[in-house]
């Protein structure tokens, strides 16, 4: 796994220890450390049972859009429900390590081991199967198309 350019990039699966924390992979730490990012915003994801993790910009970029939006819009209120009330703000210990707390394990099912995944500007959590099987299926999906759409 490597970073390149303060980007999330690759995926790797840690074990979760007897205390319920997860070591987060060394080159996702310095990506935080290098965007100065010290309270991670932490949501679950859109479409998939994973929780996205990004700085306090990307719960900013979110609220840009929200403010686009007539606040009474039923898309206004399906929004900040999912980003306001499907998020909390969460810290990595001293150590480097993410507390996977029952709001991370109701949504994803992870059990004993996290898949950390890439998305540039943010990372996700993944129950490992769950992560193998929709890389899988993206990439299924890619190769169906054929060479003319990519």
């Amino acid at each position: 796994m490597y970073c390149v350019m303060s980007r999330f990039l690759s995926h790797a699966t840690n074990k979760i220890d007897a205390k319920g924390r997860v070591s987060v992979p060394s080159a996702f730490r310095s990506v935080l450390v290098s965007e100065g990012i010290e309270e991670l915003y932490c949501f679950q994801d859109f479409h998939y049972p994973a929780i996205n993790i990004g700085g306090p910009e990307l719960l900013a970029r979110f609220e840009r859009r929200l403010g686009d939006l007539d606040p009474f819009a039923p898309e206004s209120n399906q929004m900040s429900l999912l980003i306001h009330g499907g998020g909390v703000f969460m810290k990595l210990d001293s150590e480097g390590r993410l507390m996977v707390t029952e709001f991370i394990r109701s949504f994803t099912g992870i059990e004993g081991e996290v898949a950390f995944v890439g998305r540039a500007d943010y990372f996700q959590l993944w129950r490992p199967e769950s992560f193998s099987g929709a890389q899988k299926a993206a990439r299924e999906e890619l190769g169906n198309r054929g060479p003319s759409s990519r």
